[in-house]
């Protein structure tokens, strides 16, 4: 199962950094291959559901994201599916200074004859790391902060 954890500072508080992250469609701004991110059914809350098109790999791929947990201000839980895949997107928020220190971490599984592409998403999976955690860090410091 590739995984992939990142930390790093935003000068965003705890709390806006928590209310960024709990709303999944912010996605579209701080996810690289996130083309659409659109809020299907729920209230933002435990249980809600994203349609999220994404690019990976020179691949469109759709998911549905499910709210799995919101702890405020300190953790948020999304879980995305399709027929051929499971991701856990899992962001940990902390106050650091004046602003909030955020553990990001991704991990994955793939069924059927997905299984096959692992190895690549593996490889690539440090580089859309620090491309991820750039793009969140910059909108959070403009967006939340």
């Amino acid at each position: 199962m590739p995984s992939v954890t990142r930390t790093f500072t935003t000068s965003a508080s705890p709390e806006a950094a928590y209310a960024y992250l709990a709303d999944f469609t912010h996605a579209e701004s701080w996810d690289p291959g996130t083309r659409t991110c659109v809020r299907t059914a729920g209230d933002g809350g435990v249980g809600t559901t994203y349609r999220n098109v994404s690019s990976f790999l020179g691949r469109e791929v759709e998911l549905t994201y499910t709210t799995a947990e919101l702890a405020p201000p300190t953790r948020v839980h999304l879980r995305g599916r399709n027929e051929s895949f499971e991701g856990h997107d899992i962001f940990e928020i902390r106050p650091s200074g004046r602003g909030a220190e955020v553990t990001y971490r991704a991990d994955m599984s793939f069924s059927g004859l997905s299984k096959l592409a692992s190895p690549a998403v593996a490889a690539y999976l440090p580089i859309l790391a620090r491309k991820t955690v750039d793009q969140l860090r910059a909108c959070l410091d403009r967006d939340a902060g």
